[in-house]
């Protein structure tokens, strides 16, 4: 199969050869004629297998044929949840789109607002964007969506948790009611597959390989060790192993600094990027890393998602992450577009049920390595993949036997008795109610006595008079 089969026109095929691709992958060959004949989408596919390109080839192509953007208006929206893989995205969207007459425009938080501003006001056939910077934008009046087209959520998973879904929903509730949505991402668990679901209309769905499966060109294994040795032992195998580039998760953005300075001391050049950086350091270390002037990148899972590094041959996870998903993100890193890597994870007791999450989810038991000199005291447990539960729904809960004050008297009325345990409950009230009366009225007496000066000696009473 060739690109010119599935509808795209000479200038982007011109734009794909340019880039040395003579065939589509699997996701793009199912994902591109359903974009181009107006389709939603909901697709899953292994990272790295070619998604970006799956949406922005026929996006670019259903754009070329209809009326350029207004001012501020934007027609394609993509949202991303990190500014790496916005930037990512809008780099395959300016290469591809580089012959045909549109505009495009990324903009994302830590960078200046004015200049995103500017670049809105001619109106963009593209835009790319992180939620947070596109609602400043829009709170603004810097972007309109009434001419809007297509949204995409690119990992649609990631953008529908916990941490974006506020965001996503301002930002669905601002743009029109008919629109074309599109989904891709390398993981759908099960509640974000139902969620989506609210969003999309009688989607496409396409899935290349097993849901939330890790690429077969990736050699995985784990290092049992100790937390406390995980440091010396990252070291060990980076001098040992003479690895020149190497892409460490942390879980944490102070960990991460702290790993980046103990690299440092063993005389490895190492460089950190997270949240707490401003954009323009993330962007020079991953800059310094791809040149190989940085041999080490540690990185949260804020990285995880919109990391492009060619011919990665190294991926470590220094700490185990909480959702399991994000370990097929992280290792996604490498083994991209046919090659090989190598992920290695370093977990400690501690980690175990991240760890038996992490292999149920991908339905396989990692293979054990001990380095020598680095055994652990605290034992890890024996793996064993537990049966992924399916969610279900919650079931309704169940009418109560008693009634609420209101129904009950209703129901008296119409001749029902209430029961001998409500007869209860209704005596044990009017007692209650009873006390509380007649506290209240010893309470009054007490105050017109005070008042009055009844209650009191005589010659109080006298001297009061």
């Amino acid at each position: 199969m060739s690109f010119a089969s599935l509808g795209l026109s000479a200038p982007i095929l011109d734009a794909i050869a340019e880039k040395g691709y003579d065939e589509p992958s699997p996701i793009q060959a199912q994902a591109i004629p359903a974009v181009i004949n107006g389709k939603d989408v909901m697709a899953a596919a292994q990272t790295g297998t070619g998604k970006t390109a799956g949406f922005t080839l026929p996006i670019l192509e259903r754009l070329a044929k209809g009326q350029r953007a207004q001012a501020n208006q934007a027609r394609a929206l993509i949202l991303t949840p990190t500014r790496e893989l916005a930037a990512q995205v809008a780099d395959s969207v300016a290469t591809y789109g580089k012959n045909l007459p549109l505009r495009s425009c990324v903009v994302y938080g830590g960078v200046k607002i004015n200049p995103q501003m500017m670049n809105l006001r001619k109106g963009v056939d593209v835009l790319v964007a992180t939620p947070g910077r596109l609602l400043d934008l829009y709170n603004q009046n810097a972007v309109k969506f009434k001419h809007l087209e297509v949204l995409v959520l690119d990992e649609a998973d990631r953008m529908l948790d916990m941490g974006f879904i506020h965001d996503i929903r301002k930002i669905l509730s601002v743009l029109p009611k008919k629109r074309q949505n599109l989904m891709f991402s390398a993981t759908f668990s099960q509640q974000i597959q139902e969620l989506a679901k609210t969003i999309v209309h009688n989607p496409v769905e396409i899935s290349v390989s097993p849901r939330n499966t890790t690429a077969t060109t990736v050699e995985q294994w784990i290092c049992p060790v100790d937390k406390k040795q995980k440091p010396a032992l990252l070291i060990e195998l980076i001098n040992d192993n003479q690895w020149q580039q190497v892409l460490v998760f942390s879980r944490t953005k102070h960990g991460a600094n702290r790993l980046t300075k103990q690299l440092e001391h063993a005389g490895i050049k190492a460089a950190a990027i997270h949240g707490n950086k401003s954009q323009g350091a993330r962007t020079k270390a991953l800059e310094s890393f791809k040149k190989g002037l940085v041999r080490v990148l540690v990185a949260t899972d804020i990285a995880a998602r919109g990391l492009d590094i060619d011919q990665l041959p190294q991926v470590v996870n220094f700490d185990l992450p909480n959702v399991p998903e994000d370990y097929v993100h992280r290792i996604g890193r490498t083994g991209r577009a046919g090659a090989s890597g190598q992920a290695v994870s370093l977990v400690c007791a501690d980690e175990f049920k991240q760890l038996s999450d992490i292999e149920s989810l991908i339905n396989q038991v990692l293979t054990r390595k001990l380095v020598d000199g680095f055994e652990p005291i605290h034992n890890l447990p024996q793996s064993r993949l537990r049966p992924v539960r399916a969610h279900k729904p919650k079931k309704p809960k169940k009418p109560k036997v008693g009634h609420s004050d209101g129904q009950r008297s209703g129901e008296n009325a119409r001749g029902h008795k209430p029961s001998d345990k409500n007869k209860k409950n209704i005596w044990a009230r009017k007692k209650s109610a009873a006390k509380s009366g007649q506290r209240a009225n010893r309470g009054n007496a007490n105050a017109t006595q005070k008042k009055s000066g009844q209650g009191k000696p005589s010659h109080q009473r006298n001297r009061a008079k």
